[in-house]
């Protein structure tokens, strides 16, 4: 097996055994095929080398299915890390809370948005008046305005188009912050930053497990979180977009 080696030196404490315990996590769920871990040390990861193919919409619709039998595998609470790890996860290069929570709005505000709100005030991408709307939003996702009694999904938690990798045998995914949250967030990941098929894939899954009606409107409601995660770090245009998610959010309600 070809095998790639991902480092960091700089690498906080638990960077890549978190990494490997979310894998782990969604591959136990018999769902979507995830890379395969071959060695983990505190500055590395080794993973199985995934071979690139064209995405197709065979592909995509298995992807689909099989994402919804993911989410399906559940998870203990809102905010669960994978089980036997503890503390934060990662999302990119950034931790991120890992706190059980018996409410999906509560934690969501809590623990993927607000924690990233003053640093991408810091860093110049979100104004602070900017940053009151998307606090006003977060408010009243603490309230419960879109809770729902659908139990937490296992999430990848960082779906977005990068971490899709399409391969001879289908759908690959790679790099999850995963934890326990609402199936939407990860589909409205996938619509934030593009996916080969979309359509397709949200049909296959919507034929493997309906989806909730009204939540293609919901859907700047869950990205939120990316939206928070990029405005701390990658510009200025990401906070705009966060803004303009949590006022949509916010009319919602």
């Amino acid at each position: 097996m070809e095998r790639l080696v991902k480092t960091r030196d700089d690498a906080p404490d638990g960077f890549f055994a978190a990494e490997a315990a979310g894998l782990a996590w969604l591959a136990a769920a018999g769902g979507v095929r995830v890379v395969e871990v071959l060695e983990t040390a505190p500055t590395r990861i080794v993973l199985e080398r995934v071979t690139p193919e064209r995405p197709t919409a065979e592909a995509a619709e298995r992807f689909g299915a099989g994402l919804a039998e993911t989410h399906d595998a559940g998870a203990a609470a809102f905010g669960a890390p994978p089980p036997g790890w503890t503390g934060d996860i990662f999302i990119g290069r950034r931790s991120q809370p890992a706190r059980p929570e018996p409410m999906w709005g509560a934690f969501y505000a809590a623990q993927r948005v607000e924690p990233f709100l003053d640093p991408a005030v810091a860093a110049g991408n979100l104004s602070a008046s900017g940053a009151g709307i998307v606090r006003r939003a977060c408010a009243l996702l603490s309230a419960g305005a879109f809770d729902d009694d659908d139990g937490p999904a296992r999430l990848h938690g960082d779906l977005w188009a990068g971490n899709v990798l399409w391969s001879a045998g289908g759908v690959v995914l790679i790099d999850p912050a995963a934890h326990g949250g609402h199936r939407e967030t990860d589909l409205a990941m996938l619509a934030l930053f593009g996916c080969p098929f979309l359509d397709r894939i949200l049909a296959a899954y919507d034929t493997r497990h309906p989806l909730r009606p009204g939540w293609r409107e919901r859907v700047p409601v869950h990205q939120l979180h990316p939206l928070a995660v990029h405005a701390a770090g990658h510009g200025p245009s990401y906070g705009d977009e966060l803004v303009d998610a949590a006022e949509r959010t916010l009319a919602l309600g």
